[in-house]
């Protein structure tokens, strides 16, 4: 099996492999409580196993690597529970910016930013914002639970989509990490209020922490999890990271659509990156 974890690999296996204009996976997780029944670290166990299937793959259309996962996110919301470790906000961004110019330096052009948490969607779509107009590389970031929101919830029986510590997430920790999961009391842990916890008005946003949203820090229903759901959670889950990596789309540089001049005004070269 080729081996696509960049941790695994020699430092001249991997200058060697920039040649080949590979694909990079930056896995970005959290450590962060997940209910009485699942460790700290589930957001970084199912990111890093969603990144590799997904580089395994893709791997014989387009080379792809994937780095060890930055397993500190933003998760201020989950600090109420304990057990949650966090970055702020700034020095998030400027992990990620550094890890991204270390691949750049390195000969690597194509980077995906997976991401396995919600609380860094936002972060991490403004990271691409910021950083795609100054480096010369084609950013793109996803998160598999929506990636491939349509196919994980066929899988699903008392929930339309992932949530927190919830029947998906219960379920891929029993396939990938039955030991860490406390099955004991899963039938009485609470669901929690819905999703919509963080909305305002109509269309708004609102910051709460996620004791607003649940009293034991699980959201959805972890009663009907089993291995077999998990597994194919993740299969779902990699198929459309995959897909995306394969995409000649996903990677091609933007149109410029813009004629030489308008109103008889030249555009400047240097107003594209």
């Amino acid at each position: 099996m080729t081996e696509v974890e960049w941790s695994r690999l020699k430092a001249h296996e991997l200058r060697a492999l920039a040649d080949d204009n590979p694909v990079v996976i930056i896995p970005i997780a959290s450590i962060e409580q997940h209910g009485p029944h699942l460790p700290v670290m589930t957001d970084t166990r199912i990111g890093h196993e969603v990144a590799v299937r997904a580089a395994r793959k893709a791997y014989a259309d387009r080379p792809t690597l994937v780095t060890p996962v930055v397993w500190h996110g933003l998760s201020e919301h989950h600090m109420p529970f304990g057990g949650t470790l966090i970055l702020s906000h700034e020095t998030f961004r400027m992990v990620l910016r550094d890890l991204v110019t270390s691949l750049m330096r390195h000969g690597f052009r194509d980077i995906l930013l997976s991401n396995s948490h919600g609380g860094n969607i936002m972060a991490m779509q403004q990271i691409c914002d910021e950083l795609a107009p100054e480096l010369p590389v084609t950013l793109a970031a996803t998160t598999y639970a929506y990636e491939a929101a349509a196919e994980i919830a066929t899988h699903l029986e008392d929930q339309e989509t992932l949530q927190h510590a919830c029947e998906g997430e219960t379920s891929v920790m029993m396939h990938l990490e039955p030991d860490l999961v406390d099955t004991s009391d899963l039938a009485n842990i609470g669901a929690g209020r819905e999703m919509g916890f963080l909305s305002a008005g109509k269309a708004s946003y609102r910051w709460r922490p996620f004791v607003h949203q649940t009293g034991t820090g699980v959201s959805g229903t972890p009663t009907r999890a089993t291995a077999e759901k998990g597994e194919a959670i993740l299969q779902a889950s990699a198929d459309a990271i995959a897909a995306m990596i394969t995409d000649p789309d996903t990677w091609a540089a933007p149109d410029d659509r813009r004629g030489a001049q308008t109103g008889g005004v030249p555009f400047r070269p240097d107003t594209v990156s």
